[in-house]
C-alpha cells in the first residue's frame, strides 16, 4: 500500500519549495512591507497616545494640586474675612455704644442745665413773691403804703445779706 502522499517525490518536493519562496517573495513585497510600516504606524499612534494620556496625567495632577492649593488660599481668605468682619461688627459696636453713651451724657448735661435753669426761675419767683408777700405785710405792719420798687430794693439787699453771711443779719 503505497500512500502517495506519504511518499517523497523530488519533483513535487522542489516545486513546492519554490512555489513557498515565490510565495515569500510575493508576500514580502507586496504584503509584509505595507503590513510592517502600517503595525509600525500602529505602533508610533499607540506611543504617543500613551505620552498624550501620561502628560495628560501629569496635567491634571497639576491642575489638581493647583486646585488644593486655590481651595486653601479661598478658606484662608474666607476665614480672613470672617474675622475681619467680626472685629469691625465689633468696632462698630463698641462705636456705638459711645456714641449711646456720649448723647446719654448729654440728654443728662441738658436736663441737669433745665433744672438748674428752672431752679434759678423758680428762686427767682419764689423771691418776688417773698417780696410782695413782704411788701403786703410791712404795708399792713405800717399802714402805709411804701413804694413796690422801694420794698423790692429792700428785700434784695436783704437777700444779698443773707446770701453772703449765710444767715440773716
Amino acid at each position: 500500500m503505497d500512500n502517495p502522499l506519504v511518499q517523497v517525490d523530488p519533483g513535487l518536493y522542489i516545486w513546492t519549495m519554490f512555489v513557498f519562496i515565490v510565495l515569500v517573495l510575493l508576500l514580502r513585497r507586496f504584503a509584509w512591507q505595507p503590513l510592517l510600516k502600517a503595525m509600525d504606524e500602529r505602533q508610533k499612534t499607540i506611543a504617543r497616545a500613551v505620552d498624550d494620556a501620561r502628560v495628560a496625567r501629569e496635567q491634571l495632577q497639576q491642575t489638581q494640586q493647583e486646585t488644593v492649593k486655590i481651595l486653601n488660599q479661598a478658606r484662608v481668605d474666607a476665614e480672613s474675612i470672617v474675622a475681619s468682619t467680626r472685629t469691625d461688627v465689633n468696632q462698630f459696636r463698641e462705636e456705638l455704644r459711645q456714641k449711646a453713651r456720649e448723647e446719654a451724657a448729654g440728654i443728662v448735661k441738658n436736663a441737669e442745665r433745665q433744672i438748674e435753669l428752672e431752679t434759678a426761675r423758680a428762686m427767682q419767683q419764689i423771691r418776688h413773691e417773698a417780696v410782695d408777700l413782704s411788701v403786703m405785710i410791712a404795708s399792713k405792719l405800717l399802714q402805709r403804703n411804701v413804694s413796690k420798687d422801694d420794698n423790692t430794693r429792700l428785700i434784695e439787699d436783704t437777700f444779698k445779706q443773707i446770701e453772703a453771711s449765710g444767715r440773716p443779719s
